[in-house]
């Protein structure tokens, strides 16, 4: 039997202000092809289906035409509640569409009952999905012993555990849980939401020994912690921290006798991404950055002063240039006093008014500018004498 292990849709996202639904219809493409090339048997979504917990009307529509799509490609869904998601808004009519072959995940009740599958020899597989946890709600509900991501966790998959159990007394049961969390060792980025201050939301890896395969959802990047617990990452990327991030998922085949072939599956970007980095007339005329032209570009520019219209000027190379920085180097500024000397030594409220332009932009007035703002000053003075 295949699985194909997904998370962190965030559908409904926008990256850097650029709407990512036509990238997320694609990214739901390669998901059917990939299901119907590879017969697949089971998708797995370990939380974060939506980026936000009152998705919009044509986002919610999007999943729906996901669903219908992946069961009509005779593939079973079993989906678990991120952080992002409102855990009651997603888990709505699970029972009715289990009939239909798409599993909801969402409850705290619900966590000790599995999706089984059967395999051959009177084997099952039991797919567990572990909702996101927010330790100060859930801590009593599960009795667990703290109101802490460890405690809830443990006290979480106990339940499966004790299920697994029972099961294993009369058949053979190859488990897999899913569960949406920061397990320790695991490496983010910027684009995922912190489960709490200073480290405190992520669990030992220890926590999911024992099952024969652990599909986690929370970081974007796809990654191995161990031969049985992996992060499948985001479809897409949403932070430019995951340039160098190859998207997609893992493809898992389980048999009787437990967890055999795991393999990547990739899926091609809809747009490339760029960091660059450099003085502005550089970055302007090098030829090795061709292929940044049609990506969106993170750019930071190096220039001892900032450039006048910077961006603009980016745009005629680069047009989908979303982020623009400056980070000075290359040795010192002509003028390197801070903001409070430039005050302390300006001789008038024109030379205020100069400096203060310098602060604000990081580049000195040039004459012209000096020249209109003398005048502005000098106007607004007659002007008060005159009343």
């Amino acid at each position: 039997m295949k699985i194909l292990h997904t998370s962190d849709w965030h559908l409904g996202r926008s990256f850097h202000g650029t709407g990512m639904l036509d990238s997320q219809r694609i990214f739901i493409d390669n998901l059917e092809k990939t299901v119907r090339e590879e017969g697949v048997d089971v998708v797995l979504i370990t939380g974060d289906v939506y980026d936000r917990a009152l998705p919009g009307v044509d986002v919610v529509a999007l999943f729906d035409d996901a669903l219908d799509r992946l069961t009509v490609a005779g593939a079973h869904v079993v989906v678990s509640s991120g952080n992002h998601d409102s855990a009651t808004r997603l888990g709505f009519g699970g029972r009715i569409l289990a009939r239909g072959g798409v599993h909801l995940r969402t409850r705290i009740e619900d966590i000790g009952t599995p999706v089984v599958r059967t395999l051959g020899a009177g084997a099952e597989l039991a797919i567990y999905g572990v909702p996101y946890l927010e330790p100060r709600v859930v801590a009593e509900i599960l009795q667990a012993q703290a109101s802490t991501h460890t405690a809830v966790t443990t006290a979480a998959l106990d339940r499966v555990r004790a299920d697994i159990a029972q099961r294993a007394s009369e058949r053979r049961v190859v488990s897999i849980v899913m569960a949406h969390t920061f397990a320790a060792g695991g490496a983010g980025s910027d684009s995922e939401r912190d489960l709490a201050i200073g480290g405190l939301g992520s669990v030992p890896l220890s926590l999911f020994d024992g099952f024969d395969y652990a599909a986690l959802g929370h970081l974007h990047g796809r990654q191995k912690l161990s031969d049985s617990v992996r992060y499948s990452g985001s479809p897409l990327a949403y932070s430019f921290s995951e340039v160098n991030q190859t998207k997609g998922a893992w493809l898992i085949e389980a048999t009787e006798n437990g967890i055999g072939m795991v393999r990547a599956i990739e899926w091609p970007a809809p747009r490339d991404l760029a960091v660059l980095r450099g003085p502005l007339e550089d970055l302007l005329i090098r030829e090795d950055l061709r292929s940044a032209q049609n990506a969106y570009c993170h750019i930071t520019l190096t220039d001892r002063e900032r450039p006048a219209r910077a961006m603009e000027r980016l745009r005629t190379r680069f047009p989908d240039t979303l982020v623009l920085a400056f980070a000075p180097e290359g040795g010192e500024r002509e003028d390197a006093r801070t903001y409070s000397q430039r005050m302390a030594e300006a001789r008038d409220d024109a030379d205020i008014c100069s400096g203060f332009l310098h602060h604000v932009r990081g580049r000195a007035a040039s004459a012209g500018e000096e020249a209109l703002i003398r005048s502005t000053v000098d106007s607004a003075l007659s002007l008060a004498h005159e009343r």
